[in-house]
């Protein structure tokens, strides 16, 4: 199925195609006796299938922050069919634990509607690299957000849940879309700002006709030799940094010694 969906007038412009997006969600709706801890409640239970609410995104290069929406029905199918003509346009997607939550959240819906979904996508997930790479408190989004001073998540609480869920408020639909808008700002600052520290999921030099020694992050061909490294079986890396974005990456010593020929 060819997807000829453009969602943004700027998108052509950018070689490497970056998505940034976060969803909110309403739990199931069922029938149960007794509330407490360690209670088991069947899914024969369920009585109304949980769902998508809304879904946030930005595209790297652009300023305004998108969103869709169920409709007044509060059915998903429209916003999901619209959302994946956009995440098959992307090269990289980016979310905060995103491959555990987000993307199998869209993934089941999708299911369910019979909306065609790619098997794979290109992803990075700022909470893997959080844990992998660095030592926060916690690797919430808000945490590592106020840590890095980059600002905060908006507030919310359980009612404004049930109310767009059982009493359809319009007025808290609209602050839910809102809080999801921060979460995809919040998130990008976080990855701009982690992403001199990380490894690269997608090679922007290479992605806009460049070399391997090109910077992976910016694309620039200014980078100068950091350091040599020799592997356990012999053989020679070299690492290289970005004089623009202060980029670290590695290339073997052949594609080093070929870069200016």
């Amino acid at each position: 199925m060819i997807l000829s969906f453009n969602p943004t007038k700027n998108l052509n412009m950018i070689k490497v195609k970056q998505l940034f997006f976060d969803i909110e969600t309403v739990p199931n709706i069922g029938l149960f006796w007794e509330a407490g801890y360690k209670k088991n409640i069947p899914y024969e239970n369920i009585i109304q299938e949980r769902k998508i609410i809304c879904i946030c995104y930005k595209w790297k290069g652009e300023k305004q922050v998108h969103h869709l929406v169920w409709d007044k029905n509060q059915n998903d199918k429209k916003m999901l069919q619209d959302f994946m003509k956009i995440i098959n346009l992307a090269d990289e997607v980016i979310g905060h634990n995103s491959d555990k939550f987000d993307e199998p959240w869209v993934r089941t819906r999708c299911l369910y509607h019979d909306i065609p979904v790619f098997p794979n996508y290109t992803t990075l997930d700022t909470l893997k690299k959080a844990r992998a790479k660095f030592k926060f408190n916690s690797n919430t989004l808000n945490y590592i957000a106020g840590f890095l001073g980059l600002g905060s998540k908006s507030q919310t609480s359980f009612g404004l849940w049930k109310k767009i869920l059982l009493e359809n408020d319009q007025k808290s639909l609209d602050y839910m879309i809102k809080y999801c808008k921060q979460d995809v700002i919040l998130l990008e600052k976080i990855y701009d700002k982690l992403s001199p520290y990380i490894t690269n999921k997608v090679h922007h030099g290479m992605s806009n006709g460049g070399e391997k020694c090109d910077c992976p992050e910016c694309g620039s061909k200014k980078t100068k030799l950091s350091c040599t490294r020799i592997s356990a079986a012999g053989l020679k890396r070299v690492q290289l940094q970005c004089n623009d974005c202060g980029k670290y990456h590695t290339v073997s010593e052949t594609t080093y010694k070929n870069k200016d020929k």
